[in-house]
């Protein structure tokens, strides 16, 4: 099973790889080849004026020659890609631990282009990759170059400006992948070209997105980055015929939901599914969500960890029929039931632990369990306005469970980010099926999506894939 680590770096892989046999490729040309074309035709040369034949060897041998010379010019010479690469391979390590900061991976060379440093934002209030690749450069990073996914910061939050510290340590450039969109936290470029910096932008902008697509979605959409799941048989069954779905697929396509549920900042599911399974939508991972992230006791203590944030439970539930007894009231994680404004429900009075929209209760573990009311939108509840209140709590990403209903609704309303199915090597022939209406009439309206990744999982595929299309930069 991949890390999330290995996910995320997946589209790096092919210029880290470059990179790997660029070095050899070096390597080999300072050495074996230019002795072997030194040794193989300088016998020749001697040889020219005693016959013919040697001389025509010459003019065989001499593109090579050529060839070795150029390549010698050529191969100390690393691209930013390859470093920036490495950088974006750093920032998936970050993965599910840093919201609702970013995930940035650091890259620092010292002044003769060698590698000084690395770094990564490993958790909210923690340091940040800047940082960290500067403590593990130490005075190697002076007049040397910065490769960082995303523009350092020029703020003061829980940890000073980044733009500072990279001055402070005598960098003399700095290579970004992606300008920051937040008001609150751009600058850094600037503030660092102000003092003599020389800074670039967009080398691997793509591949830098793609790894921090859900903050990025937050920072400039106002809303979190929805990820939607199914599991389903080949011929498209999320359940059999009696309503019966336990189990589809195997323990480890349900192991890895797990993983990728802790990963996440909340898991919904709608009213369909908590009365039909009473789920109860908390993330049980069976090993830490990301292995980069497992070591409790680092040497530095201001590098410790603070408790893994718990997931919040997100009940779609238009006309407030979630029972009192259900699994997400019971307290283990916070949850948040998201009602129409114009129900009247005793919800609230019936379970103690459920209060109104501008107070929480308790439930018996000590979480949080609030009711909300928003307004009616398309059959159903108004879904963007849900995802802004979840934005307003800092919910950077979602979990989106379904059942079919609700993942057709999120569809139509363009609001799906990603899809994650679990395919299962099994077939039903009837049954409700995974997606429910998504608003096509016709072929033409179809939701066409790009392929990221096709992996086993146990018996069975997890097929990763966006929309062909992203969502527009502002609601219409």
């Amino acid at each position: 099973m991949e890390t999330p680590a290995e996910d995320t770096a997946h589209s790096a892989r092919p210029v880290t790889d470059a990179a790997r046999e660029a070095h050899a490729v070096s390597d080999e040309v300072r050495s074996d080849e230019v002795r072997e074309a030194q040794s193989a035709t300088a016998p020749e040369v001697r040889a020219v004026s005693d016959a013919a034949p040697e001389a025509q060897a010459i003019t065989h041998a001499a593109p090579k020659v050529r060839a070795v010379t150029q390549a010698v010019r050529e191969a100390p010479i690393v691209p930013d890609a390859v470093h920036m690469a490495r950088a974006v391979e750093l920032a998936g390590c970050g993965r599910g631990a840093t919201s609702p900061n970013p995930v940035v991976g650091c890259v620092v060379l010292d002044a003769d282009g060698n590698v000084a440093g690395e770094g990564f934002h490993a958790y909210a209030g923690g340091p940040h990759a800047e940082v960290g690749a500067l403590r593990a450069a130490g005075e190697r990073a002076r007049g040397g170059t910065a490769y960082v996914t995303l523009e350092p910061c020029d703020h003061t939050g829980r940890t000073g400006p980044c733009s500072l510290a990279l001055l402070d340590a005598g960098i003399a450039r700095v290579v970004v992948a992606v300008a920051d969109p937040t008001p609150k936290a751009a600058g850094g470029g600037a503030r660092l070209r102000g003092h003599g910096v020389a800074v670039e932008f967009g080398v691997l902008a793509e591949e830098a997105e793609r790894v921090n697509a859900e903050w990025l979605t937050y920072a400039r959409l106002g809303r979190p980055y929805v990820t939607w799941k199914f599991a389903a048989t080949l011929d498209g069954r999320s359940a059999a015929r009696d309503g019966t779905s336990q189990w589809i697929t195997s323990p480890e396509a349900r192991a890895d939901v797990h993983r990728l549920r802790a990963e996440s900042d909340a898991i919904i599911a709608g009213i369909g599914t908590v009365l039909t399974d009473n789920p109860r939508l908390t993330a049980r991972p069976t090993s830490p969500a990301n292995p980069s992230l497992a070591d409790p006791s680092p040497a530095d203590p201001s590098l410790a960890r603070p408790a893994a944030r718990v997931p919040l439970r997100v009940v779609v539930d238009s006309e407030a029929r979630t029972p009192p007894g259900a699994r997400v009231l019971d307290g283990e994680a916070p949850a948040l039931i998201a009602i129409a404004d114009d129900i009247e429900t005793d919800l609230g009075e019936t379970d103690p632990g459920v209060t109104g929209r501008a107070q929480t209760g308790l439930g018996e573990a000590g979480h949080k369990t609030e009711l909300i009311r928003l307004p009616r939108h398309d059959g159903g509840l108004d879904l963007h306005a849900l995802l802004r209140e979840l934005a307003a709590r800092q919910v950077v990403s979602v979990f989106l469970e379904g059942g079919p209903t609700l993942a057709g609704s999120f569809l139509r309303q363009g609001l799906i980010d990603r899809v994650i199915a679990y395919l299962a090597p099994a077939l039903l022939g009837a049954g409700p099926a995974a997606l429910g209406d998504a608003g096509v009439a016709t072929i033409a309206g179809t939701h066409r999506l790009i392929f990221d990744d096709i992996s086993p999982i146990g018996p069975d595929l997890r097929l990763t894939a966006r929309p062909v299309l992203a969502p527009p930069r502002k609601e219409s």
